[in-house]
């Protein structure tokens, strides 16, 4: 086999199978249009037609842009909601550390203040400090 008999081949048989076709295709055509007549919608019926489908798909895009609006500013809502608790909690123990840190450094303060004045008091003849210092 040649190159140009096997390019041939697939030409020759398309072409054949075409005028089958088609010869088939014009014999059923003619019976079909003689038998069915339907009326083509007037241009009025088609730009009435468009326009409904242009309405309904507005409203139904209205509608899913409503809801999608409606579910995004629920979770914004319930995330702030949440960051807020959140924030409020650290900041309580924040400020509960904070206190706690505090007393504890007036505590040792006041302590020192006491040791100091004792120390003081036991030099000074006529205070309880001088006196319980006295008895060993």
């Amino acid at each position: 086999m040649t190159i140009q008999f096997i390019r041939t081949v697939p030409a020759v048989l398309a072409l054949a199978f075409a005028s089958i076709g088609l010869s088939a295709t014009a014999q059923t055509a003619t019976t079909t249009t003689t038998t069915t007549t339907t009326p083509q919608p007037t241009v009025t019926e088609k730009v009435t037609d468009t326009t409904k489908s242009a309405v309904t798909a507005t409203e139904n895009g209205a509608k899913k842009a409503y809801s999608a609006t409606k579910k995004t500013t629920k979770k914004a809502y319930n995330a702030t909601k949440r960051g807020t608790k959140r924030a409020v909690v650290a900041t309580e123990n924040g400020l509960e550390k904070a206190g706690t840190a505090t007393s504890n450094v007036a505590t040792k303060a006041a302590d020192g203040t006491r040791s100091v004045g004792n120390k003081i008091g036991e030099k000074i003849p006529g205070t309880a400090q001088n006196e319980a210092a006295k008895k060993p």
